[in-house]
C-alpha cells in the first residue's frame, strides 16, 4: 500500500508549501487582540467601590506574588551586610556595600548619605533601583549604580539617604534577564519564574537594611527608578506597604501596550519585543497592568513618562493611569495620585528628574516650596564607586534559577496497599492543580469542535479527508484523517511539530494528524526566528504558553474524530515536544486509550520539553507519564539507558498500584 506522502498532492497529506506571508500571522494577531480585550476590558476585576477594593486586596496581592515566583516569600535569611568602603563626594559621603538578599544572592548597592554636619540626625530615604545602563570598562563590569549615580547623589545632596542597587543582569556579579528573550530558555515560563521576582525581593531585602540604619527614618521610606528600574519600582509598590510614596518613570504600560503595539519582522509583536524577561510578571491570573499599579493606593505615585518613548507608548500609560486614578478617587485621594508627562523619547531628561525630585520632597519632607533645580553633583568614577575585588565564593549570580528551582519530588508510599489508596487522591490533586495554575488560560465554554469537510481524496486504496475545526475563538486548525478500507477499530492520531507527517493507515487503524497552532497551515513564523521568539514570549502575557494552547489543540482534535470516525478508540502520539504535548493532553481525553511517545522529554528542563505556566512546581514529566498510565496502556521509544531510568518513578508506581502497561523501548539504531 502506497503511503498517503506519495499520493496525488491533491490528497495534501504534506502542508502546502508556505507563501511568502506566513498563513498563520493574521490569525495569531487577531488571537492576541481579542484574548487582550478580555483582559482589558475588567482592568479592575470587577471591583467598583473602596470596600471591595480593600476586601480584595490582600488576595490580589497574594496572587501578585505567586506571579513572581514569591509565593511563598523565600525566608529572611541574615543580610550578612559588609561595607568595603567609602568615598566622598560633593555634599555627600558614599558607602560601597554588599548583602546577601539570600544565601549566595549577593547584591551590591551605594548608598548616598548627607555629610555629617552636627547631631546624628535620622534622615528620609530613597531606594533607587536601576534600570539597564551598566558601565563597563576593561571588561570589567562596575553595575548599573555606577551609570544611574546622579539620582542618589542629588538626593544625597539635598537631605535624604538612598541606596543604590545593582540588578541581577548588570551588576558586578552579572546574572541573566534574557532566559526566554534570547537564550530559549523556556522553561523559565514551568517555573513560573522571573528575573523580575529576584530584583523585587533584592528590593525588599534592601528596604530591609534600610530600616536597620541609624541615619534613616524607616517611615519615610520613597522608591524611585526608571526603564527596569520603574518596572521594580511597580513590583515593589505591589508587593510592599512599607514605602510612603513612589515615582516609577518609563517602567509600565497597558498589557494592550505590551502585547499588540510596537512591530519586529514586519510583524506587529507588542512592544514586549523591546523588552528583557525582568520587566513582566508571569501573568498566570490574566491581570492588566493598572491592577499592579493600584496597589499602591492611597500612597502617593508618581507615573513619569516622556511623549515619544517607543517601548512604553503614551496610549499605554494613559490608559493605564486612568483606572489607577479610579481607586485613587474610591479613597478621595486623587491628588496622591498624578501623571508626569514630559517631552522626549526613551530618555532620562531634566523634567522627568525635577518632577520626581519635587514629588519626593512633597512626600517625605513636607515640602512643596523650595525651589528645586536639576543641579547635579560632579560624577565619581566607576572605580570610586565598585563594591568587590572579586566576585564572592559561591555566588549563585550567575545561574540564580538553577540555583533555587528544584524539580518536585513526590515520595511514592513503600507499602503496596497504602501506594494503592494515596495515589487516586494523588493524582486528581495534581491534574486539578495543573488546570488551575498550568492550563487556567483555556477556553472555560468551548463549544462544540463543529469541525468542516474541506477535502475528501482518494487514491491508491486510501481515503484521506481533511477537517477544518476551530480549537478556540480565533484559532482554526487543520487534521486529516487516513482510512484504508472499511474495518479500522482505532485510529492514531499522531500530533505534528515541525516537519510534515506521513499518514499510513491500515485495514485496521485509520491514521490521523493534527496541526496545532503555529505548525503547518497556521505557522507564523519562521523556526527560531526573532519573531517566533517574541510571539512566543507574548502568550505568558495572556495566562497561557505556546505548548499549553497546544495541548488544548489536541484536546479538540481528539474530540473531532470522536465526531468523524464513528467512535474509534484513540491511539495518541507524538515525537520529542509533541511527546510532551501529547501526554499532558492525553490526561484530558478518556477517548485516548492509548499513547506512544517517542524520545519524549524527561523533565522540564530538557530543551524538548514543552512549557507549561507553574506546571514545574506541580510535577514532572514522570509523575504526568504515571497519571496517564493509571488509565491508559503507555509505550516509550527513549534514546539510551539514560532516558529510561528517567521513568523508574512511574515504573515504580505502576508496579506498586497496578494500572495499565508501561512500555519501554530503546531507539531502533
Amino acid at each position: 500500500m502506497l503511503p498517503v506522502a506519495l499520493l496525488l498532492c491533491s490528497l495534501a497529506a504534506d502542508p502546502p508549501k508556505p507563501p511568502p506571508t506566513p498563513p498563520g500571522e493574521a490569525m495569531i494577531e487577531k488571537y492576541f487582540r481579542t484574548q487582550v480585550k478580555q483582559i482589558a476590558d475588567d482592568p479592575l476585576k470587577g471591583i467598583t467601590s473602596k470596600a471591595e477594593w480593600a476586601k480584595r486586596r490582600p488576595e490580589l496581592r497574594k496572587q501578585f506574588l505567586a506571579m513572581m515566583g514569591l509565593d511563598p516569600l523565600p525566608e529572611r535569611t541574615r543580610l550578612n551586610a559588609k561595607i568595603t568602603g567609602t568615598v566622598e563626594g560633593e555634599g555627600f559621603v558614599v558607602e560601597k556595600l554588599v548583602f546577601e538578599s539570600r544565601p549566595g544572592l549577593f547584591v551590591t548597592a551605594n548608598v548616598y548619605s548627607p555629610k555629617a554636619k552636627g547631631e546624628a540626625k535620622k534622615y528620609p530615604a530613597i531606594l533607587y533601583v536601576c534600570g539597564h545602563g551598566n558601565v563597563i570598562e576593561d571588561k570589567i563590569s562596575y553595575g548599573s549604580k555606577a551609570y544611574y549615580q546622579y539620582h542618589p547623589a542629588w538626593f544625597a545632596a539635598h537631605g535624604y539617604v538612598c541606596i543604590i542597587l545593582d540588578t541581577l543582569q548588570l551588576g558586578e556579579i552579572p546574572g541573566e534577564h534574557h532566559g526566554t528573550y534570547k537564550l530559549n530558555q523556556w522553561w523559565w515560563q514551568s517555573y513560573g519564574y522571573t528575573p523580575g521576582g529576584v530584583e523585587l525581593w533584592n528590593a525588599i531585602r534592601a528596604l530591609d537594611y534600610l530600616e536597620t540604619r541609624p541615619d534613616v527614618d524607616a517611615k519615610k521610606i520613597g522608591v524611585t527608578g526608571r526603564s527596569g528600574g520603574g518596572a521594580t519600582s511597580w513590583w515593589v509598590l505591589a508587593a510592599d506597604d512599607r514605602p510612603v510614596c513612589f515615582a516609577p518613570v518609563a517602567g509600565i504600560a497597558d498589557l494592550h501596550a505590551h502585547v499588540c503595539e510596537g512591530q519586529t519582522d514586519k510583524l506587529r509583536t507588542g512592544v514586549i519585543a523591546g523588552h528583557c524577561d525582568c520587566m513582566y510578571m508571569v501573568n498566570a491570573q490574566r491581570w492588566d497592568f493598572p491592577l499592579v499599579a493600584a496597589l499602591a493606593a492611597p500612597r502617593p505615585l508618581l507615573l513619569g513618562n516622556s511623549d515619544e518613548d517607543d517601548i512604553f507608548p503614551v496610549a499605554g500609560y494613559r490608559r493605564l493611569a486612568k483606572s489607577v486614578a479610579t481607586v485613587y478617587e474610591w479613597y478621595g485621594a486623587a491628588n496622591k495620585f498624578q501623571l508626569l508627562e514630559t517631552k522626549g523619547p526613551h530618555k532620562d531628561t531634566p523634567e522627568l528628574r525635577v518632577g520626581i525630585n519635587k514629588w519626593m520632597n512633597r512626600w517625605l519632607k513636607g515640602d512643596t516650596t523650595t525651589e528645586v533645580k536639576d543641579d547635579l553633583p560632579a560624577k565619581l568614577t566607576p572605580q570610586q564607586l565598585k563594591v568587590l575585588k572579586a566576585i564572592p565564593e559561591g555566588a549563585i549570580n550567575p545561574d540564580m534559577p538553577s540555583a533555587v528551582l528544584r524539580p518536585v519530588v513526590i515520595d511514592i508510599p513503600q507499602s503496596a496497599e497504602v501506594a494503592k489508596a494515596w495515589w487516586p487522591k494523588k493524582r486528581e490533586l495534581l491534574l486539578s492543580e495543573l488546570t488551575a495554575t498550568s492550563f487556567r488560560g483555556w477556553p472555560t465554554k468551548p463549544g462544540d469542535v463543529s469541525p468542516e469537510l474541506i477535502s475528501d481524496v482518494s487514491a491508491g486504496g486510501v481515503r484521506v479527508r481533511t477537517y477544518s475545526f476551530e480549537s478556540e475563538p480565533g484559532i482554526v486548525l487543520q487534521l486529516q484523517l487516513a482510512t484504508s478500507g472499511t474495518s479500522a477499530k482505532r485510529v492514531t492520531l499522531t500530533v505534528a511539530d515541525k516537519s510534515p507527517v506521513e499518514l499510513t493507515p491500515t485495514d485496521l487503524v485509520a491514521a490521523a494528524v493534527v496541526y496545532p497552532r503555529g505548525v503547518g497551515p497556521t505557522r507564523w513564523a519562521e523556526p527560531g526566528s526573532v519573531t517566533e521568539t517574541q510571539i512566543r514570549r507574548r502568550f505568558p502575557l495572556i495566562g497561557q504558553t505556546l505548548e499549553g494552547g497546544r495541548v488544548w489543540d489536541v484536546r479538540r482534535a481528539v474530540q473531532v474524530l470522536s465526531v468523524v470516525s464513528k467512535g474509534e478508540a484513540v491511539t495518541l502520539s507524538g515525537d520529542g515536544t509533541a511527546a510532551g504535548i501529547a501526554l499532558y493532553a492525553s490526561l484530558y481525553e478518556p477517548d485516548v486509550t492509548t499513547v506512544i511517545l517517542v524520545r519524549p522529554p524527561t523533565t522540564f528542563r530538557d530543551p524538548t520539553s514543552p512549557a507549561f505556566l507553574g506546571a514545574a512546581k506541580i510535577l514532572d514529566h514522570p509523575h504526568a507519564l504515571a497519571m496517564a498510565a493509571t488509565e491508559k496502556s503507555v509505550n516509550l521509544t527513549v534514546s539510551d539507558r539514560t532516558d529510561t531510568a528517567a521513568w523508574d518513578w512511574a515504573v515504580r508506581l505502576q508496579k506498586q498500584t497496578g494500572g495499565k502497561a508501561i512500555t519501554i523501548r530503546p531507539q531502533s539504531k
